[in-house]
């Protein structure tokens, strides 16, 4: 399983229910790695609230977890449990499944991924919200990285990461 994430330089990903940031190749790396034949991403309810009209993204399987026993939302997988989401995407290719967020749901499926797509922001900003720093976890090494890039005055990288066997 993999999982995609933008974070600042404190590993911040969200404050007040919304990302930090918007960079539109951060955003057109997303919907190219995530979207697509057989493409699953696994996220919460709260984060699919952030999507335009809570509406679950195109042109991929959507998991969505929730606590609320009655939520319902078309198109989409709604699933209550960690063991019941990974029940829902038993039957996909496991590098075609995609941890979303937030930052709950990132910290409970962290242990089932082996590649992670990191977007580093350098910038720190207000946040309530934060990923686990990848940097000081062992078992996680950067086995590629992306030339510095700019969008206005922020410079950014796309790092990927993988678990060590």
């Amino acid at each position: 399983m993999n999982l995609i994430v933008a974070v600042d330089q404190n590993w911040a990903i969200g404050n007040k229910g919304k990302l930090l940031v918007s960079i539109p190749s951060d955003m057109k790396f997303f919907r190219e790695e995530t979207s697509g034949d057989g493409k699953v991403v696994i996220l919460g309810r709260k984060t699919l609230e952030t999507f335009p009209g809570g509406r679950p993204l195109k042109n991929r399987v959507n998991v969505i977890l929730t606590k609320n026993p009655d939520f319902k939302v078309d198109g989409a997988i709604v699933v209550h449990s960690m063991e019941e989401a990974l029940e829902a995407v038993k039957e996909y290719e496991d590098e075609k499944v995609y941890v979303i967020g937030g930052d709950t749901i990132y910290k409970q499926f962290l242990p089932y991924c082996n590649l992670a797509h990191v977007t580093k922001i350098e910038h720190a900003y207000e946040a309530d919200a934060f990923f686990p720093n990848l940097d000081e976890m062992p078992e996680w090494e950067v086995t590629g990285e992306s030339d510095e890039q700019t969008y206005f005055n922020l410079e950014y990288q796309f790092v990927r990461y993988e678990k060590k066997n």
